[in-house]
């Protein structure tokens, strides 16, 4: 390939193909051309992915590939520029639903009028045997030319109807590239050239007037074998499209969430237009109840909006003015304007769609092998054929037995279940993930998943929330914390500085506003100082301080308190901040980024299943180690810069390992691309991350569990197809071509052949829809016995140091209803409440509580129907559900 070409993916159909012989051979075939960078080509969904030069190549080039090879080639998705988001041509994913209905319904209508023609054909070739009553002009020996004729009569509407398997077959058997239609088209073909020689048999038998031979050519015609060997190809293939048809639910599902139609101003004007015709720039109207067609920012009104489809949080979110929305989210209530910023085939949810096809469409490497197998099965098989026909003439059986023989190895011998192993699983597998929210970028990353032997975890972002939240309130004596507080908001709520942030959030948690400040300065490293209610504020760190105690520009009484009260805040991860008014300190404010509520359970699952957790932060080492240990991570790698994570992994790697790297997919993003598998976890709607292999739609580590556990699901289930595939071709074709038939007297009819043949591919298609019902385990950690018997050395626990604690006594606390943990001097209570039923339900609650004194924080979980609330020791459960109460809930 020539360097720096225009590099182009683009998607096709594929018409023709039977087996994995067939896709083995266009795949062959496309991948020889020049400028081809990778081509996959997928038989499950008839479908061909392509990667290729366009200065080398075009599309008419690898149609006429595709061509020669003996099939067709039909574009059906854009060209788009490799790693750029921009489509020239509309995507064909919207016809999925529409093929597999067609496919099915063309399959049942043929196989109803097979079905037809074939019990009139056995009726009248079996029925004598069994003493049904025949017509008078097909009864007798004497009669013996009708009944043939009657018979040929009778198969040639099937062969008719089933038409496709000897256009197919013979034009791939006269491109030297034989498929799966070509052993059918042989088998069935070479019985019914049998049942034509036998007329003109029955001809010369009836001049010789020899009506022992008649009887012997009547019982071996074979029309009926021809017409059931087709009929029940049809029927496997029937039961085989029903059940691919269910494989694409999953991408089905997601096509079927986009919006068909939107509400845009044009000239002022309210107009309904197709979704698809939305442009960027557009004004779009959301009314309760309507689906949201595109990306965009809200430019006027206010709605809740259900965004669980695409991040999976049960709780509408409420948007204003400024806020940004997501294509196929749901307005819950209230009307909202919003500008289109991403259409088309730029919105979150056509870019998660076209993850998933592409996902679909291409190969895990354990595909491999059933790709050499089929490219060589069907010569072998013919080969096979031959070779059971010639011998067994030469062993002096008749020509009947051994064209039997011959047909029955052709029909049983379709490699169909070969090669559906691995492309259903891959479907159902990827299809399965992205409905809880994990996006695998490709059949290889899913396959690599579960062989990975080492997690790493980024910190910020990833184990924790990513912007700090105030933990701690650490007044002088005589102080009330209200008024420090107030102090400390009113002077933060000027700065632009992440703490600063976090200390105003806090207090207006609390129900305290800030005043606003005169004289505001921000002295870069040193802290901010101001002017609130004619007294000097200022706040900054105890280095800070002691400076200003040094200048004798601040008294220095209980600073020695203060600062072993900031050291000790320091050894946890956490960030102390002092404040002073006027001349003499008033306290200590301290914030943390917080590691998220599921980041623990999710490493212990880890680590459940034998991975080795690590830590990897550019963080100073102390901080690194306290959250660590409350991540019950004990290895840890700190104060690396971005690009030197990579360096770290590969070190790793060198060692042996199997490393999958976990981190926000974009500072991270070096390491993604070097680790085995990288994850970017909690994209958001940026999920066009092009460093990592899978990307993770919520911001929890649960998902990357999940991940691990369906990837082994899939691994195990692809492992029993193959398994099944090559052990029923091992035993059926010996079989079929008689090796136990003079040892055991054990032959095969082909007409048994061909039903089991079709079995073989249900068998295969129905294993890998197994993996729809897939559920991760991470939901019920806490409750696995093993679990119990873990021990997690130096876990922080709600910030009191727990050594050799077990999950089993942390377990006994949490079936308590009302909970209380110490956290230093904050506790946490829980209740049970019922009737919340929205997100107003839930503000009203948290809003309640949130007014009494001493309250830190209140937290309602609408589905679990429980509120958490961190309070000091002054508040009490009493009090919390009076709150409760007169938000207009129950408490249980």
């Amino acid at each position: 390939m020539q360097k720096g070409g225009f590099m182009i993916k683009q998607r096709y159909n594929i018409t023709g193909m039977s087996c994995a012989a067939c896709s083995s051979r266009v795949e062959k075939t496309v991948s020889k051309l020049k400028g081809i960078k990778e081509c996959n080509v997928n038989l499950l969904t008839n479908s061909m992915q392509v990667e290729y030069d366009r200065d080398i190549l075009n599309e008419e080039d690898i149609i006429k590939a595709v061509d020669s090879a003996g099939y067709g080639a039909e574009p059906v998705q854009s060209e788009k520029e490799t790693g750029s988001k921009k489509n020239i041509k509309k995507s064909g994913s919207d016809n999925i639903k529409n093929n597999a209905a067609e496919a099915v319904k063309d399959m049942k209508s043929r196989l109803k009028l097979s079905a037809v023609f074939l019990v009139i054909l056995m009726y009248i070739s079996m029925g004598s045997m069994i003493k049904l009553p025949q017509p008078s002009f097909l009864s007798g020996t004497e009669n013996t030319f009708a009944f043939a004729l009657t018979q040929f009569l009778l198969v040639l509407p099937v062969m008719y109807i089933n038409r496709k398997y000897y256009i197919n077959g013979f034009k791939t058997l006269f491109k030297f590239s034989p498929n799966m239609d070509s052993l059918i088209a042989v088998g069935s073909g070479a019985a019914f050239i049998h049942g034509i020689a036998s007329l003109y048999a029955i001809g010369y038998a009836m001049a010789d007037m020899d009506m022992h031979r008649l009887m012997d050519i009547r019982m071996h015609l074979y029309f009926e074998s021809v017409s059931m060997i087709l009929t029940l190809i049809s029927l496997g293939k029937y039961f085989e499209t029903m059940s691919k048809s269910k494989t694409t639910d999953a991408v089905s599902s997601l096509i079927d969430l986009s919006p068909k139609t939107a509400r845009v101003l044009r000239d002022e004007t309210e107009v309904e237009i197709s979704a698809s015709e939305i442009e960027k720039g557009d004004i779009v109207i959301v009314r309760p109840g309507e689906s949201i067609a595109a990306d965009g920012t809200v430019i006027e009104g206010s709605a809740s909006i259900d965004e669980s489809a695409i991040t999976g949080e049960p709780v509408p979110v409420h948007k204003v003015e400024g806020d940004r929305v997501i294509s196929a989210t749901i307005n819950k209530n209230g009307i909202i304007k919003f500008r289109a910023e991403a259409v088309g085939d730029d919105t979150t949810i056509a870019q998660i769609i076209a993850l998933v096809e592409e996902a679909s469409s291409s190969k895990a490497p354990i595909a491999a092998l059933a790709d050499k197998v089929a490219g060589v099965f069907v010569p072998v098989v013919m080969g096979i054929a031959l070779a059971t026909f010639v011998l067994w003439l030469l062993s002096g059986h008749t020509i009947t037995f051994a064209l039997s023989n011959a047909i029955a190895v052709l029909v049983i011998s379709c490699p169909c279940a070969l090669g559906l192993a691995t492309p259903v699983a891959i479907m159902v597998g990827t299809g399965k993930a992205a409905s809880f929210g994990v996006l695998i970028k490709s059949a290889q990353a899913l396959e690599t998943l579960h062989s990975i032997d080492t997690v790493v975890l980024d910190k910020t972002g990833t184990l924790t929330q990513g912007k700090p939240a105030v933990t701690d309130i650490i007044p002088v004596e005589g102080m009330d914390e209200g008024k420090f507080l107030y102090i400390a908001a009113s002077l933060e709520y000027a700065s632009e500085h992440p703490l600063a942030e976090a200390i105003v959030e806090y207090a207006a948690s609390r129900g305290i506003q800030p005043q606003s400040v005169k004289n505001f300065l921000n002295i870069s490293g040193r802290g901010v100082s101001a002017v609130l209610d004619d007294s000097i504020v200022r706040a900054g760190s105890l280095d800070s301080m002691e400076e200003l105690i040094n200048k004798g520009e601040l008294s220095c009484g209980g600073f020695n308190r203060l600062k072993k009260i900031s050291d000790e805040a320091a050894l946890s991860g956490k960030t102390p901040m002092c404040i002073s008014l006027d001349n003499r300190l008033i306290g200590i404010i301290a914030a943390a980024d917080t590691i998220k509520e599921d980041s623990k359970e999710a490493v212990l699952s880890m680590k459940s299943k034998g991975l080795s957790v690590i830590m990897l932060t550019g963080d100073n080492i102390k901080t690194a180690k306290a959250v660590a240990s409350q991540a019950a991570i004990e290895e840890v790698i700190a104060g690396v810069l971005p690009t030197q994570k990579e360096e770290e992994l590969k070190k790793l790697m060198e060692k042996g390992h199997k490393v999958a790297m976990v981190g926000d997919g974009i500072n991270d993003s070096p390491a993604l691309a070097a680790a085995d598998v990288g994850i970017a976890i909690g994209a958001g709607t940026d999920i066009a991350i092009d460093s990592a292999d899978i990307v993770l739609m919520h911001s929890s580590l649960k998902d990357v569990v999940a991940a691990f556990e369906l990837s082994g699901a899939v691994i195990k289930t692809i492992k029993q197809n193959l398994f099944w595939a090559f052990f029923y071709n091992a035993l059926c074709i010996p079989l079929a071509a008689g090796v136990f038939y003079k040892g055991f007297g054990l032959s095969l009819n082909p007409m048994f052949g061909a039903a089991a043949m079709s079995l073989s591919s249900v068998f295969v298609v129905t294993n890998a829809l197994r993996l729809r019902g897939f559920k991760p385990s991470i939901s019920a950690l806490f409750n696995s016995t093993e679990l119990d018997k873990t021990e997690i050395n130096d876990v922080k626990i709600s910030g009191t140091k727990m050594s050799d604690t077990k999950i089993s006594d942390i377990k006994k606390h949490d079936k308590n209803t009302n909970i209380k943990k110490e956290r230093g001097s904050i506790m946490k209570t829980e209740l049970n409440v019922e009737g919340m039923m929205c997100a107003h339900c839930k503000a009203r609650v948290e809003g309640e509580i949130k007014k009494i004194k001493g309250v830190l924080s209140a937290e309602a979980d609408i589905d679990a129907g429980k509120v958490s609330v961190e309070h000091d020791g002054n508040v009490n459960a009493g009090m919390i559900s009076e709150a409760v109460i007169k938000a207009g809930y129950e408490v249980k």
